[in-house]
Parts: structure tokens; C-alpha cells; sequence
């Protein structure tokens, strides 16, 4: 299972505000933090913002926080709400009768289970598990990178 980019920038973001809790942030902070475009995390906060898993303050003094406590945040309801459109294969599309064998293919039953145990297995933690660790976290988030140095994906 590979999840999208969209994805893996909105647990950074969760992460990135779980590690300290109850402070305002702005986009460009965490975009520095990781190294990533300040212009494609604010769609993803936007998204995060409208499931109220954020909270914003737009204007001079505003900046992003946790819409809610960490332990309240799923990691599997964030990543089906990111990946809305997850499927594991073309014959759960909107044309599974596309596929010659669809009616005799047993692959399809064996995706679906296994899509179940993905989310089953996410389902089983929360933003807070992932940040158990915050010290070390904050530790790695929290110092300024020298300009123009970017650092690898985690997700």
C-alpha cells in the first residue's frame, strides 16, 4: 500500500503539532521543519482544518494548533479521509466489469481483505501513539536546518 503525498504531508503536519502541544505554528515553520513546500501544506491544512483536526487563526498573530487532543485523533479515519479514493486495484473502480475475470477472479476478495487489515491496523493507533516519543521528536523538529537543506520523506 502506498499512500499519497497528500497523506503523508497531513500526519507530518499532526505529528509536528502533537510533538508540542498548545502552541500556535505557522505553515512556513513546519514547511522549514521538513523541508517541504510551504504552498502544498496549505491545502492539507485546510483539509485537516474543515475535519477539525486543526484549528486556524488567519491574520497577524494567527497560526495553526491541534483541533483536538492527540489521544482523540485516529491515525486510520485521518488516512481514509486523505485517501478517499484508496483502492487495491482497478477492479474496485467504477468499472469492475472491465476486468475479463472479474466475476471468477478470487484477487479481489484477497485485496479487499487485505485493504481491511491496513485500516484495521491504523485504526488501532492514534496521534498521540505516534508522538509517545515527543521529546526525541521535538528535538529533531524544532532546530532550524540550514537554508536550502532538505531532508528525506518519513512517511
Amino acid at each position: 500500500m502506498r499512500l499519497s503525498g497528500f497523506t503523508d504531508y497531513s500526519l507530518r503536519v499532526l505529528i509536528y503539532l502533537a510533538a508540542k502541544p498548545g502552541r500556535q505554528v505557522t505553515i512556513r515553520e513546519i514547511a522549514g521543519s521538513f523541508g517541504i513546500s510551504a504552498h502544498h501544506l496549505t491545502k492539507v491544512v485546510w483539509f485537516l482544518g474543515q475535519h477539525g483536526w486543526l484549528s486556524t487563526v488567519r491574520g497577524r498573530g494567527g497560526g495553526i494548533a491541534l483541533g483536538r487532543p492527540a489521544a482523540e485523533i485516529g491515525v486510520g479515519t485521518v488516512v481514509r479521509a486523505t485517501e478517499a479514493q484508496t483502492r487495491a486495484g482497478d477492479c474496485f473502480g467504477q468499472q469492475p466489469d472491465a476486468c475479463r475475470i472479474a466475476r471468477i477472479c478470487a484477487l479481489r476478495g484477497v485485496l479487499h481483505d487485505a485493504l481491511e487489515a491496513f485500516y484495521a491496523a491504523l485504526d488501532r493507533s492514534t496521534l498521540a501513539d505516534l508522538v509517545r516519543n515527543a521529546p526525541a521528536l521535538a528535538e529533531v523538529l524544532f532546530v532550524r536546518s540550514p537554508p536550502g537543506a532538505l531532508q528525506a520523506g518519513c512517511a
